[in-house]
C-alpha cells in the first residue's frame, strides 16, 4: 500500500507520512512569498498537499494532490502499490483532456490512453499515473476548443495551435519530474508514443523503457492520429478497427 510504503521509507528517515504531509502543508501554509510562484526564488517547488483511497472502476489506487511554484496548476498521481524506491515503475505522464477523458470524445484518443493505462498498471500492480493540467497540449480547455472550429474548417491540431499564437505543443515536464521525486520513485518504464515527452522527462528520472501504447483509431480520431504521426514524430501504429 503506498501510505505503508511511505510510512516505512519515512521512518527509516526517521520521519512519518504524517510529519511529511503536514511539513508540506505548513510550508504551504506559511509561505514566505505569499503564494507568489511568478516571483519564487525556489527553481522548482512541489509539495504534497493530499493523500486519499481511490478506488475505481480500474482497481483500487491511491489519490495525491500536489501544489508547485512553476505552473501554479493542481496536478495529481493516480498511485498504485509500493512505489517507494522501486525501479522500472510503469508510469504514464496524461496530459488532461475533458473532452476525451470525461466526455468520451471521439475526435482523440485520450479517454482510451487513460483507461488502458490505468488497466495495465493495474495488472502490474504496481506503478502512476501522473495526471498534469495541459489541455489541448497545454493551451488550455478554450483555446482548445477554438482549435477545435479551426480543425472543422481543415486545419490539423499542430497548425490550429500555431494559428492561434501558441507552439504547437506547449507542454513542458519540469513539474512532472519533481513530482515523481517527491514520490520517491527510482526510475520509471514510460507509457508514451511521444519521443519528446520521452527526451524531457528523461532530463529528470532515469527511463529504463519505452512501453507502447498503440490503440486503433475511429473514424474521428484517425486525422488526428496520422497527425501525431507524422507532424509531432510519434510512434505509432495506426491500425483500423
Amino acid at each position: 500500500m503506498l501510505v505503508k510504503s511511505l510510512i516505512r521509507v519515512y521512518k527509516m528517515q526517521k520521519l512519518s507520512l504524517e510529519t511529511i504531509i503536514n511539513q508540506d502543508l505548513l510550508e504551504f501554509k506559511n509561505c514566505s512569498n505569499q503564494h507568489e510562484c511568478e516571483t519564487c526564488e525556489k527553481q522548482t517547488c512541489v509539495m504534497i498537499v493530499a493523500i486519499a483511497d481511490f478506488p475505481s472502476q480500474f482497481g483500487h489506487f491511491h489519490i495525491v494532490g500536489f501544489v508547485n511554484n512553476k505552473d501554479r496548476e493542481e496536478h495529481i498521481a493516480i498511485v498504485k502499490g509500493d512505489i517507494i524506491g522501486k525501479t522500472k515503475l510503469l508510469t504514464r505522464l496524461h496530459s488532461s483532456c475533458l473532452t476525451g477523458d470525461a466526455l468520451g470524445s471521439l475526435r482523440c484518443d485520450c479517454g482510451p490512453q487513460l483507461d488502458h493505462s490505468l488497466k495495465m498498471i493495474e495488472e502490474e500492480g504496481a506503478g502512476v499515473i501522473l495526471y498534469m493540467q495541459q489541455e489541448g497540449r497545454g493551451i488550455g480547455l478554450l483555446n482548445k476548443l477554438r482549435a477545435y472550429a479551426l480543425q472543422d474548417n481543415g486545419f490539423d491540431t499542430y497548425d490550429a495551435n500555431v494559428a492561434l499564437g501558441f507552439g504547437a505543443d506547449q507542454r513542458n515536464y519540469e513539474v512532472a519530474g519533481a513530482m515523481l521525486e517527491k514520490l520517491g520513485v527510482g526510475s520509471i518504464r514510460l507509457i508514451t508514443n511521444n519521443p519528446e515527452k520521452i527526451k524531457q522527462v528523461g532530463e529528470h528520472i532515469e527511463i529504463i523503457e519505452r512501453v507502447p501504447l498503440d490503440l486503433p483509431p475511429t473514424e474521428y480520431s484517425l486525422n488526428y492520429m496520422q497527425t501525431k504521426k507524422q507532424r509531432f514524430g510519434h510512434l505509432l501504429k495506426i491500425h483500423s478497427r
